[in-house]
Order: C-alpha cells, then structure tokens, then sequence
C-alpha cells in the first residue's frame, strides 16, 4: 500500500493529466459517435455542455502541469458538485448518457489521486464531516484549510442555477394534423431520423431499397418523422414538408430526404436560405402551408414512443404489437424481420 502511495504521489499530476485528456477524448468523440445520437442535452448560459466539458479538463490540465495541486483540487471538488446534481437529471429522466457518465468517472478518479487527508482532521475530529472531502489553501489569499466541501456546494449552486436540460426534444405549436405517410397498410413504420445525424444518414441509404421493397407489397404504411434535435432541423423539417406536400410519390420523398442528409452533412448547411437555395438549384417543387400545424402531430409521435435517440424505427404489427428499434442495425433487423413476416403470410 505504501509503495501504491508513493507512486501516486510521484506521479498524481501526471495521472491527473491523462485522466483528464480521456475526459476530453469522450466529450470530442460524443460529437462523432457513429451509432445512435443522443437526445440528452443541456447547456449554461447557451453553451454545449460538451464544450463547458472539455474547458474544465482543459483548465485541470493547465494547474497539474503548473503543479498547483489545491487549485486542481478545487476545481475537482467543485467538479463532484455539478455531477451530483447531473447524476440526478439523469435518474428523474431515467434516460443515462454514457459519455456523461464515463466522463463523471474520470473526475471521479481525478479526485480520488488528488485526495489528501485534511490537517484539520487531526485537530479537531467534531469537523470531519465539513473536511471529509479535503482542505486547500491559498497562501496568496492568506487562506487556509478552507473545506473542499465548500466547493461542492458552489458547484452545485452553479449548475442548478445555469443548466438549462431537455430529453426528449419537441416542437412547438398549437393545432394538430397528419403527418404525411407512404402507403395505407396495415404495418406501419414510423422512421424518426435527424438530418444532421450521421448514422441516420447510414441507415437511411442502406433501407431506402428495403423500405420500397415492403411499400411495394401494398401491406405497409410508411411515415417519416424528423426528430428536431439540431436547431436547424426545423427548417430542414419544414422543406421536407413542403416536398411532400407538393409530391407526395414515393420516389420524389426519398430522393428529397437524400437530398437533405447531403445538405446537412457534406454541404454543412445551417441557414434556410442557403438550404432553399440548394433545393431551388436540385429543381426540388415546394408547396409552402402553415407546417407548425403538423409539428404537435410530430410531437406526439417523438413523445408516445420515448424517442431518446436517432436513428429510431418503430414497427407496428397491430394494436398491441409494437416494436421499437435502435441504431442502424437494429433498425435493419426489424425491417428484415417485417420482410419475413410478410413472405411468410403470402404463402
């Protein structure tokens, strides 16, 4: 144990530096993860918190490097306070991000190497529990054995009075009607995709063939549900409409919504002008309507299926059979397993 001890202590900065660089690594590649994307969110003050993330673990790296180990303490205890109060948001949802949480453990960590036993302790035992998280002092400030609990506190103060959170993401009109849909079958499939989603834009290419293959047997009815989690998935959201409004056929629909990932991910398009324009130029037919009317419709469907991520299928074999899947390949599965399902009833 003192041998553990001593290499801690050798190297805590060191440790503390890459704990924090994988704390980073999660926070970059939650931004690029390639299978489902998540509906967990929340931002101070207008800002990611994904970005609010990596400044931290940044500003942790800068004081270990400067080994200004109470400063790093600080920050961590301050650190625990706001994942507490995360932790919760998470539990009352019940919908967990697992970036969010393996980036809490490497905090976690972080504290645990950083942790030192308070003086304070030795000195008066009637005030561990304000010191059972540790003390620091800043000599500069003539400060000393200030509680680290007191750190927690303020770090949970912030975050309770700045974090702005959503799980399920919505529109937000009045007024209700029915959202366009392929085909009058008795199986429905509803697709909830994002535009801006990169496994939705895999999974979309992948079951186009499939999806009108099963329209084809005229058993099927087919629905496309744009899910609202970038800002401007709205608009996007909207000229989708307009298109089916305009031309309801199948093949026109999917080649609009293959039009629209490309626009999203390869054009990078964020502001409706430029978008219109593009489809202007694809000589893409548009009939405008009031489209908030339908986005209550949208809303509903992204509610009463707990649609926490994309891509998301759900696939209704009657009244009480109704399957949910997730990911691309999830969503494969299930349209397979619809695709035999009707093989077999033909026969």
């Amino acid at each position: 144990m003192t041998n553990v001890n001593d290499f801690i202590g050798k190297y805590r900065n060191i440790i503390t530096i890459a704990l924090s660089m994988i704390g980073i690594g999660f926070m970059a590649y939650y931004d690029y993860c390639d299978t489902t994307c998540s509906y967990l969110k929340g931002d101070i003050f207008g800002i990611d918190l994904k970005w609010i993330g990596i400044a931290y673990m940044s500003a942790i790296i800068f004081f270990a490097a400067l080994n200004q180990s109470h400063f790093v303490r600080a920050m961590l205890a301050g650190g625990l306070g706001v994942e507490v109060y995360l932790y919760a948001f998470q539990a009352q949802n019940d919908v967990y991000c697992f970036f969010c949480l393996a980036f809490s453990i490497m905090l976690i960590l972080s504290f645990i190497i950083n942790y030192e036993v308070p003086s304070a302790w030795r000195e008066k035992r009637g005030r561990m529990w304000l010191y059972f998280l540790g003390e620091v002092d800043f000599s500069m400030l003539s400060i000393y054995k200030l509680p680290l609990l007191l750190f927690s506190l303020l770090g949970y103060l912030f975050i309770l009075l700045t974090f702005s959170g959503s799980v399920t993401p919505a529109y937000g009109e009045k007024n209700a009607n029915n959202v366009p849909s392929l085909g009058n079958g008795k199986y429905e499939i509803i697709v909830f995709a994002d535009y801006f989603c990169p496994p939705c834009k895999v999974i979309d290419a992948k079951a186009e063939p499939l999806l009108k293959e099963l329209l084809a047997t005229g058993k099927v009815k087919l629905t496309f549900a744009d899910v609202p989690f970038h800002k401007e998935s709205i608009f996007y959201a909207k000229y989708y409409l307009y298109s089916a409004n305009a031309n309801p056929e199948a093949e026109k629909i999917f080649h609009v919504r293959r039009l629209l990932f490309e626009a999203a991910q390869v054009k990078n398009i964020e502001k409706e002008k430029v978008l219109l324009d593009y489809l202007t130029e694809q000589k893409i037919e548009l009939k405008p309507f009031n489209e908030k009317l339908l986005f209550p419709a949208l809303t509903t469907m992204i509610k009463k299926h707990d649609v926490r991520a994309t891509p998301s299928c759900v696939v209704k074999y009657s009244a009480k059979d109704i399957r949910k899947f997730i990911g691309g390949q999830d969503i494969w599965n299930g349209l397979m397993a619809l695709k035999d399902h009707l093989s077999k009833e033909n026969q």
